[in-house]
């Protein structure tokens, strides 16, 4: 992929990068999520308090069960806590009917998904756009055309996902997800169909809208290649908090995830 200068993106911000006066883009407080009942309960999450930083790029990790995909739908407001509290933007979700809740999700909200959740009859540019004009927004041209030029997707825009690599469908969902400007962005194993160079470009990608865009990027994942590209990894085990990681190399990652299962 191209590089392009900090100034270009940081441009197709309006105003330019701003420091807001928040540095919360999401919290959590007393989060608890249960499945089913008496003996055959599940306590996927328990009682995870957390904040998610503005403008940084936030890892969850765990062993298998440990509760981080749920966690993460909470927070996106894909599924509903049992007890306990998500804010989003300084928005409390519990506050939000059904309704209100899809329209929070269009406005702050954007998805990156390990499947890519391409519409197979319209082309990246369309399906690119398609948030945006399910919305009846018009699009920031500008962004549009910068996020085309660094995902390096300008001659594929009339291109179908089928006649698409599993990298370049995954760039379409980025940009998809990323035109509007979202508060936070929600990234669901966004390498788990990649192979190993376009995991580094996705990867890259996600990292350089943090620091260009100052862009709130919340990814889950299982692999510590990773969740080295991320400022903050927080580490999940049987549904609670179990620790974090600053700024952590690979081995970081391996270690702390090996002391998980001990």
């Amino acid at each position: 992929m191209s590089s392009i200068p900090v100034s270009s993106l940081a441009s197709a911000v309006p105003g330019g990068v701003q420091t807001p006066t928040d540095t919360a883009a999401a919290r959590t407080r007393g989060l608890v999520k249960t499945y089913g009942r008496g003996p055959a309960e599940v306590r996927a999450l328990d009682g995870v308090d957390l904040t998610i930083e503005r403008a940084r790029l936030t890892a969850i990790m765990g062993p298998s069960g440990s509760g981080k995909s749920t966690l993460m739908h909470c927070l996106a407001g894909l599924d509903s806590p049992t007890s306990g509290e998500v804010e989003v933007a300084g928005t409390g979700l519990g506050d939000l009917d059904d309704n209100a809740l899809t329209r929070f999700r269009r406005e702050h909200v954007g998805f990156v998904f390990q499947a890519f959740n391409l519409l197979p009859t319209l082309t990246a540019r369309h399906n690119i756009l398609l948030p945006l004009d399910l919305a009846g927004r018009e699009p920031d041209w500008r962004r549009f055309d910068t996020l085309i030029e660094v995902l390096g997707l300008a001659d594929r825009l009339s291109h179908r996902p089928s006649e698409l690599s599993g990298g370049q469908q995954q760039r379409v969902a980025i940009a998809r997800a990323l035109l509007s400007s979202p508060d936070v962005v929600f990234a669901d194993e966004p390498t788990g169909n990649l192979d190993s160079r376009s995991s580094a470009e996705v990867l890259d990608f996600l990292r350089r809208s943090v620091d260009e865009l100052a862009q709130t990027v919340v990814m889950v994942t299982h692999e510590p290649t990773a969740a080295a590209y991320a400022d903050r990894v927080l580490l999940l085990r049987d549904g609670r908090l179990a620790g974090t990681l600053e700024r952590p190399t690979a081995e970081d990652v391996v270690t702390a995830i090996a002391g998980l299962d001990a």
